[in-house]
């Protein structure tokens, strides 16, 4: 049977280091500063951005970027601003930046997460096109986001990013930790991609 997982279950299972840190709430409020929702949802979790890393990808005429021979060249690091409404990165207009997860994911075997952006974002244009963390995978998980409006927008750190959906399975023959994957314990740093 397939199920996609409700609160309860994240909660008891974050008790047992699903995710660290865990925020049991959905927080919309922390003391007087409205926030982009994070914490526990109904049938998911609201993951921050870290600020300790995002980084953007860098327009350098002729150039063309390799998966199989990624070069941090590519990539400049973004800085951290702050002002009364929290701290953020931005993203330049039609561009595209990596961030991090601040929670780290211990992901059991027979669950598969699915992560799928977060209404606010979207409506500002910001689409993120993330990666499944497979069954047995555990880290912090590198998040991709692409600005497709034609505005620079912020992407505040220590707030909500995206959902994440925790989908049960079969066990499967084979998990991301049995075959070593090599995206493996991400430390709260952007990972690059690896051939």
């Amino acid at each position: 049977m397939h199920t996609l997982k409700n609160d309860r279950w994240i909660a008891e299972m974050a008790a047992q280091g699903l995710l660290e840190p865990f925020e049991p709430h959905l927080l919309r409020q922390v003391g007087d500063r409205r926030v982009i929702s994070y914490g526990l949802s109904s049938y998911g979790y609201d993951l921050r951005l870290s600020p300790k890393d995002f980084r953007v990808f860098r327009h350098i005429p002729g150039t063309v970027v390799d998966p199989k021979q990624f070069s941090p060249a590519n990539l400049e690091a973004a800085p951290l601003h702050r002002d009364p409404s929290g701290e953020f990165f931005i993203l330049p207009a039609h561009s595209y930046g990596l961030g991090v997860a601040y929670e780290r994911l211990n992901v059991p075997s027979n669950i598969t997460v699915i992560c799928i952006g977060k209404s606010t974002y979207a409506r500002c244009g910001i689409i993120a096109n993330l990666t499944p963390a497979e069954a047995g995978w555990r880290g912090h998980l590198t998040l991709e986001f692409s600005n497709s409006s034609s505005a620079d927008c912020r992407i505040y750190a220590g707030e909500g990013v995206v959902q994440l959906l925790f989908l049960e399975g079969e066990p499967c023959a084979v998990s991301y930790e049995t075959r070593q994957g090599k995206y493996q314990d991400q430390g709260e740093a952007v990972t690059l991609a690896k051939a």
